[in-house]
């Protein structure tokens, strides 16, 4: 990988970083945009799975450190959804959008029901409501924005063959 390339990776990968806590708190929707699941799923794709994993306990270390109450539960989400986004990429990470889409989908619902059962603070219908309903339209708003995030960056995220 050119040096070039790698200084892109990097400033997309903290530029996520930065939009996670800085735009992400401002919106202040119900449904939103994970950019660190984004950032981790990047990872993911250009690196081994203990690497991504790796990536997304640190990462989600950072998130918890904001939610005390539920310490442990993003990092543990984050890595799972990480090791599992590295070992699946080839199989699902294409040239095509709409599979990107759905990868991203699929990985942003894993993350938020994984989180949700880790940090045991909602049960019963609010479980139920969280997980079938905000969930996917997080994940449907994340994978929007993680298709517009790798149609731009698509350079800077597929792996040199040499």
């Amino acid at each position: 990988m050119s040096r070039n390339r790698s200084v892109a990776f990097y400033a997309l990968f903290a530029g996520l970083i930065a939009l996670h806590f800085t735009v992400r708190p401002m919106l202040g929707w119900r449904v939103n945009v994970d950019f660190l699941l984004i950032a981790v799923l990047i990872v993911a794709v250009r690196s081994r799975p203990g690497v991504a994993a790796v990536c997304g306990f640190v990462l989600g270390l950072m998130t918890d450190s904001l939610t005390p109450a539920a310490f442990g539960a993003g990092a543990l989400a984050l890595t799972l959804v990480g090791f599992g986004a590295s070992w699946l990429k080839s199989a699902f990470f294409a040239d095509n959008a709409g599979v990107n889409g759905v990868f991203v989908f699929v990985s942003t619902w894993a993350f938020d029901v994984l989180f949700l059962l880790a940090e045991h603070r909602v049960r019963g219908w609010e479980f139920v409501a969280q997980a079938l309903l905000w969930a996917p339209l997080s994940a449907v708003l994340t994978a929007l924005v993680g298709i517009l995030v790798l149609g731009v960056v698509r350079p800077m995220v597929t792996t040199e063959r040499g």
